[in-house]
């Protein structure tokens, strides 16, 4: 049946709006990943196939080194991948800040450099997974932690991912909504039932 306008302006039919979205889970991590323990990328780009065999959507940075594996990964298994770039232009983005486009579907242009594009990738995302890191990793856990969103940790990585757990002990705050595993398959498995749940709050 098609979809037609009623009177109130709304519409009717046989679609159901508003539901079954598909997750979007960012995969937060090192562009450079040297310091990255062994195998660390390959259980990124491992993270990465998950998600897209399991029918979410992998949101990046748009950026090299860990989001780049887990994009490769999602686009090997025929998912969606979208990108939010800290540039104002596909030019910007290639020519000033050097960032890739591959393995992408989509990629958003913010020019709000990457202090901005890290929140606005935290908030575009139900779920932030981080794996390896450096400092801009840490930013945007800590504006997810703020945010209260679903987090899981990569542990045995490297880098940041290692730090987090240390961190919230530290910082008398809890643990939020953040849950630790160091086996991708095991963390993402405990992500989605934190969404899950979220999801049942508001039905």
């Amino acid at each position: 049946m098609p979809t037609k306008k009623t009177a109130n302006g709304n519409f009717n039919g046989n679609h159901n709006h508003g539901t079954n979205l598909k997750y979007k889970i960012c995969i937060s991590g090192a562009a450079e990943t040297g310091h990255c323990a062994p195998g660390a990328l390959e259980k990124t780009e491992e993270l990465g196939r998950l998600i897209a065999e399991r029918g979410m959507i992998l949101v990046t940075g748009a950026t090299t080194g860990a989001p780049l594996w887990a994009a490769k990964g999602a686009k090997q298994a025929g998912g969606m991948v979208i990108g939010i770039s800290p540039a104002a232009t596909k030019i910007q983005h290639v020519k000033s800040y050097r960032l890739p486009t591959e393995y992408h579907d989509l990629i958003m242009y913010t020019g709000f450099g990457y202090s901005g594009r890290n929140l606005l990738l935290t908030r575009s995302s139900d779920a932030v997974l981080t794996v390896c890191g450096r400092i801009g990793t840490l930013n945007e856990f800590t504006d997810a932690f703020e945010d209260q969103r679903v987090q899981g940790v990569l542990t045995g990585t490297g880098g940041t991912a290692d730090m987090l757990q240390e961190v919230l002990d530290k910082s008398h705050r809890g643990y939020g909504k953040v849950v630790f595993e160091s086996d991708p398959e095991k963390l993402l498995d405990k992500v989605v039932t934190l969404i899950e749940a979220e999801e049942r709050e508001i039905e």
